[in-house]
């Protein structure tokens, strides 16, 4: 049996496990399958290293991630109220490497997730994508409303184009609704649609100052899990919102 525990950061929801726990991809695909296991969006594994905070992700199809930005901030929650750390500032090991976490409240999280990269614009079928990385890819893209666009049809198709992503990419919908507000739907790789995407909206948001639609440094982004707020500098993109358990239990993986 592994014990486990669920979580969520605006309704993108994850299985969290402790310590060196085994993981296969079989094992992820189950538990995160919504009908015959827990039920997630994605895996974080959280383990020490040295004395430090370890997160490791796995997306629902059972591939790696370099990185996930609201399971950043579940991993913070999670390490402190586990007694991994003592302090509410600490950095966490990732495989993009290291990130700063700040508790901001019993369930508001504070991540960097460092610098958001922004490259070429390419266009997809007449549309044009802005890319991004923030230790993963991501194509930005400006829409007249997100709730009219059909998220996984066109989600599906950009992030299936293996010539110009070999790798996946992660496709955010967006559109400006206020002077430092933007709405955002996501389509991410190795899962579908997710209700947010931590990555995703500091990608969007970062996308969306370029280009004027927003002015920042500080960005509120509505998502369909709820609002969060990304300050966008430079240096660093800082997203701040909820990290929250829903249940614990073990997971038979037979």
């Amino acid at each position: 049996m592994v014990p486990f525990v669920k979580m969520e950061g605006l309704g993108n929801d994850f299985v969290v496990v402790s310590g060196e726990v085994e993981l296969d991809e079989p094992v992820i695909r189950l538990m995160c399958d919504r009908r015959f296991g827990v039920g997630a969006d994605g895996v974080l594994r959280v383990s020490l290293d040295g004395g430090a905070v370890r997160m490791e992700y796995w997306n629902a199809d059972g591939t790696t991630a370099e990185m996930c930005g609201n399971g950043l901030r579940c991993v913070a929650r999670f390490a402190r109220d586990s007694k991994l750390v003592e302090a509410d500032e600490f950095e966490v090991m990732t495989p993009v490497g290291w990130r700063r976490t700040r508790r901001l409240g019993p369930d508001r999280i504070g991540v960097d997730l460092g610098p958001v990269t922004l490259g070429a614009t390419v266009t997809i079928d007449d549309r044009e994508y802005r890319l991004a990385s923030v230790g993963n890819p991501h194509a930005v893209t400006f829409v007249e409303d997100p709730d009219e666009t059909d998220v996984r049809r066109v989600g599906t198709r950009v992030a299936g184009d293996i010539s110009l992503f070999p790798e996946g990419v992660n496709v955010e919908f967006v559109r400006a609704v206020a002077p430092s507000t933007i709405q955002l739907r996501v389509w991410e790789r190795g899962v579908g649609e997710t209700l947010a995407c931590g990555t995703g909206m500091v990608a969007a948001a970062a996308a969306a100052v370029s280009t004027g639609e927003v002015t920042g440094p500080d960005v509120e982004v509505r998502v369909p899990g709820g609002v969060a707020v990304a300050r966008i500098t430079d240096q660093a993109a800082w997203l701040e919102g909820p990290a929250r358990y829903v249940f614990e239990g073990a997971f038979d993986p037979r």
